[in-house]
């Protein structure tokens, strides 16, 4: 019995990308390649990472003039859906389908986007045909089940997400209970390692507090990272009881951020966004709360990373700064505290997170009283989490502030974030993860430009200038970079943390119980 703080808005692994649907998919369906928990791209679903220099991976022109890039992608022989249905190179052309289907809202479609065509040499291989040589390239997410999805009108992931034939791992959904709970069942037609455990049940408690205090009663086994108990949490609950439960740590890739709605006159000015920053001292708050565990961020570009860049623009904590460029901005102090603007309009902001997160909570009253004491007056409105991934930063409904977390890939691309391209509307069906409303035509050309580069050099070149005008502009105030943290029963062995997007459950069938 494991305990999640939040629930997903629903199961489908490429539509409203969220961190808790990751974690619980990695039990039920697997992406063709991932990193690993030592940060290496391995095979899930094919024999072998497809590399220009194990020729799986060929140049080739684009059909326009280019150069582009055949991909041979070989799936693993005896693979099959929950319903025993094999899985075959027929669904990496329906993925391809779906993905490039402008109706599809899938978040992030951008590789499936750079295929221009896909051939099925046989029932297990396909060739995908890149129209650019991309820095990604053997980088392939979950297939979708074309015996399942194909010519349905709504999708089954949204419909019917106890259909087995949806998924390809070691555990099938066998019950979801929207909000409550989902139960895991092993897959009798996986291919892997039998998994040890037989039933997993998912109980989604979405307030901390009641999750810490389920854990203690016994009536869950374990909190899950990312999704769980807070770090704080963790840490008071190691004090308390050493003993009682295993404790994991590790370092990760988690970017505490708050985004920024650009459509607010307010949060244009980016002095006002400076402001905002310089305000708030985020090293006491690491200190004092998670015990130095969780670093102050400068951009979403973790030290760890092979493209970190430290030459950028860096705002500790100066109110006093802070209030020299409100003043500039033209916002000046009323009576009350507050700062006014010459209509007499007040520097008001509101603040969204995760209802029921006490860290994040905690974390947000101090940084309401912080900008109080620097006159921004802040109103905390918090949603649940499905609400808040599902609605309102899809759809750009937050007015002011958005706090939450993102975790990438070890290597990934910033398009989904921070491109133009990617701003939500409803002209575009929604899809996109630039919630901020950011457009930088120089960080557009960065992005453009890493994305077609193979070269680590260059590449990290580009990601420092990208990471430069990210903390210029401010489209998101950095927070942390957050400890990923799990609490376990002492009977259950072979979890590993991972750091990064590819959650411990994606090798659940390694999982043991005394």
């Amino acid at each position: 019995m494991i305990g999640v703080a939040q629930f997903p808005s629903g199961m489908h692994p490429y539509v409203d990308a969220t961190i808790v649907k990751g974690y619980l998919l990695g039990f039920a369906q697997r992406p063709v390649t991932s990193f690993d928990r030592d940060w290496k791209l391995a095979c899930l679903l094919c024999t072998d990472v497809p590399t220009l220099e194990n020729g799986l991976a060929q140049p080739e022109g684009n059909g326009a003039g280019g150069q582009g890039l055949a991909v041979t992608l070989r799936l693993k022989p005896g693979l099959a859906w929950g319903d025993g249905v094999p899985v075959t190179a027929h669904d990496v052309v329906f993925t391809w389908m779906q993905a490039t289907d402008p109706h599809s809202a899938f978040s992030d479609p951008r590789a499936w986007l750079n295929v221009r065509g896909v051939d099925v040499v046989n029932e297990h291989t396909a060739v995908l045909h890149l129209k650019q040589a991309t820095f990604d390239y053997n980088q392939w997410g979950p297939l979708l089940p074309a015996h399942i999805e194909a010519g349905a009108a709504r999708s089954a992931y949204n419909d019917r997400p106890t259909e087995p034939g949806l998924y390809d791992g070691p555990y099938v959904i066998a019950e979801y209970r929207l909000g409550e709970r989902i139960v895991l069942e092993r897959n009798p037609h996986w291919h892997g390692p039998a998994p040890s455990i037989p039933r997993i049940v998912i109980r989604a408690i979405e307030n901390t507090a009641s999750l810490q205090a389920n854990l203690l009663s016994g009536d869950i086994d374990m909190a899950a990272e990312n999704v769980g108990l807070t770090l704080d949490q963790v840490l008071a609950l190691r004090r308390q009881s050493p003993e009682r439960f295993t404790y994991l740590f590790r370092p990760s890739l988690g970017y505490e951020h708050i985004n920024l709605n650009l459509a607010n006159p307010i949060l244009a000015d980016v002095r006002v966004r400076r402001a905002l920053l310089l305000a708030i001292d985020r090293a006491a708050i690491d200190t004092k709360l998670f015990e130095g565990l969780q670093p102050v961020a400068a951009t979403w570009v973790n030290p760890l990373e092979p493209n970190y860049s430290g030459d950028v623009p860096t705002y500790g904590y100066d109110p006093d700064r802070a209030r020299a460029l409100l003043a500039q901005a033209g916002w000046q102090p009323d009576e009350d505290g507050i700062r006014r603007n010459g209509a007499g309009d007040p520097l008001s902001l509101t603040f969204t997170t995760t209802a029921g997160n006490r860290q994040r909570e905690l974390v947000q009253q101090v940084l309401q009283s912080q900008w109080r004491a620097v006159g921004i007056d802040v109103v905390i409105r918090n949603e649940l989490a499905r609400t808040l991934f599902g609605e309102t930063l899809r759809k750009r409904k937050y007015t002011g502030l958005a706090m939450y977390t993102y975790i990438g890939e070890v290597v990934g691309s910033l398009r989904s974030s921070l491109s133009s391209t990617m701003i939500p509307s409803e002209a575009n069906g929604w899809v996109g993860g630039n919630s901020m409303g950011f457009a930088d035509p120089a960080m557009d050309a960065d992005i453009a430009a890493l994305e077609t580069e193979l070269d680590p050099a260059k590449q990290k070149r580009l990601s420092a200038d990208m990471q430069r005008i990210y903390a210029e502009q401010l489209p998101a105030l950095p927070l942390f970079f957050r400890a990923e943290a799990a609490v376990l029963p002492t009977w259950l062995h072979g979890v590993a943390l991972t750091g990064h997007s590819g959650y411990s459950p994606r090798w659940a069938e390694f999982w043991r119980a005394d």
